[in-house]
């Protein structure tokens, strides 16, 4: 690795750091229709993860071979069979409160440019609304994902990163697993990110739904 690509690696990694509680909140209320909230301010006793190369990784604990990873390259498309997923990918960087951008409408998804990129090392994040102004967003099925099923994003380059979902979990909007969504890990990795548990009485969405997936092949 040059020393040019290293000091880029250097700055998205503390871009990362930097976003990294900020996003859990911003991710977590502004990705199911309406508007983002101001993101609540880190507490003394609340650590954001640190992601450097001391970092322990996170283990996702499921038996999925790895591709290795490829080089930086924005990601123009994703699709995801299992759901009949086929969008474009807009990027999302934070607004000035420190929230994350969301897309604006149902569709497309976006993906957030403080990240690695989809097949780069490390974690990707794709966000998308599960319903925004009457209409079902992009992610309106993201629940329905089952470990096994594919996801693959199309680059910038010409190439297309396949990945393997590992698991689905939801998650309360106050408990979003911060250290596993945007901690180290020692792979190609994929996060997307959208809300469930609709609370039928507030009409408020509760919990986040989150698939993690890796990088199988390229």
């Amino acid at each position: 690795m040059s020393a040019a690509a290293g000091s880029s690696g250097a700055r998205r990694r503390s871009r990362l750091v930097a976003a990294t509680v900020l996003l859990a909140a911003g991710l977590g209320s502004a990705a199911c229709g309406g508007d983002p909230v101001a993101a609540p301010q880190p507490t003394a006793t609340s650590a954001t993860p640190s992601v450097t190369a001391s970092q322990p990784t996170v283990s996702e604990s499921i038996p999925v071979p790895s591709a290795t990873p490829m080089a930086r390259s924005v990601p123009v498309r994703v699709t995801i069979p299992a759901i009949g997923v086929d969008s474009r990918l807009m990027p999302l960087g934070l607004q000035d409160d420190g929230t994350v951008e969301v897309p604006p409408q149902a569709f497309p998804a976006g993906w957030y440019s403080g990240a690695p990129t989809p097949g780069e090392l490390g974690p990707a994040i794709l966000v998308g609304h599960v319903h925004y102004d009457d209409t079902d967003g992009v992610f309106a099925d993201l629940r329905r994902l089952r470990r096994g099923d594919d996801v693959v994003v199309r680059r910038m380059d010409g190439q297309s990163a396949v990945f393997r979902v590992t698991r689905v979990r939801h998650y309360a909007k106050d408990q979003f697993p911060t250290a596993k969504v945007y901690g180290n890990i020692d792979h190609a990795g994929l996060r997307l990110i959208t809300c469930g548990g609709h609370d039928l009485i507030s009409g408020r969405y509760e919990d986040n739904v989150i698939a993690f997936a890796r990088l199988v092949r390229r």
